[in-house]
C-alpha cells in the first residue's frame, strides 16, 4: 500500500500495490501495520455500499459530531466517482478547506478520510457503487452535514446536466453545520 499526502493534513489517497500475473493480480486493501506508519491508529467496525443509478447522484456532504465521529476508507468497486472530503475541525490549518479525488473501478484509489471531516462524492458514470470502512459508531442524532455548493467551502464539483440528490441532503443549510434532528 502506498499512502500519498493530501493538502489537507491526516487525509491520505491509498494506492494499492500490485503483484500481477497472467491471472490478473493480487493486492493488499488495507495494513494496520502500514496505516501506523502514517499515523493512523483506526479499527473499522462497519461497512457501508451505495449504489447509484445514475450519473450525477450526489450524496453529502455528511459527517457526525463528537463523540461520534467517524473515520473512513471510501473505494469506488463500480463506475466512478468524484469524491470530496472538507476538513471542519475548528483549530486545523486548513479550517473549511476542501479536497477532491477521483476514485475509480479501474485506478483501485482509496481515500483515508479522517474524524472532523465532512465527505461527499458525486457519481461520474451510472451504477456506481462505493464501498467505505467506517470506524465509528453511525448516531443519527450526532450526523451533521453541509449544503454541497455552500459557497463557505467552495467545491469545484465536475458539471453535470442532472444532478440528482436526496431531499435530506438538499435540506443541509448552509456552514456551520448543525445536528440534523434539529433541522426541521
Amino acid at each position: 500500500m502506498i499512502f500519498l499526502t493530501t493538502p489537507l493534513p491526516d487525509a491520505f489517497v491509498v494506492e494499492i500495490e500490485k503483484l500481477e500475473d497472467e491471472r490478473g493480480f493480487f493486492a493488499e486493501g488495507w495494513k494496520d501495520e502500514v496505516a501506523a506508519e502514517h499515523g493512523i491508529q483506526v479499527t473499522f467496525n462497519r461497512t457501508n455500499i451505495s449504489y447509484n443509478k445514475k450519473s450525477g447522484t450526489l450524496r453529502g456532504l455528511h459527517s457526525q459530531m463528537a463523540p461520534f465521529e467517524e473515520a473512513k476508507l471510501v473505494r469506488c468497486i463500480q463506475g466512478a466517482i468524484f469524491d470530496v472530503i472538507v476538513d471542519i475541525r475548528p483549530d486545523s490549518p486548513t479550517y473549511l478547506k476542501w479536497h477532491g479525488i477521483e476514485l475509480t473501478a479501474d485506478n483501485h484509489r482509496m481515500l483515508y478520510i479522517p474524524k472532523g471531516f465532512l465527505h461527499g462524492f458525486q457519481t461520474l458514470l451510472a451504477d456506481t457503487t462505493v464501498f467505505y470502512q467506517v470506524a465509528g459508531r453511525y448516531k443519527p442524532n450526532s450526523e451533521v452535514g453541509a449544503c454541497y455548493n455552500d459557497a463557505a467551502f467552495g467545491i469545484d464539483w465536475p458539471h453535470s446536466p442532472q444532478r440528482v440528490l436526496s431531499p435530506k441532503d438538499q435540506a443541509w443549510p448552509a456552514f456551520p453545520v448543525v445536528p440534523q434532528a434539529m433541522v426541521l
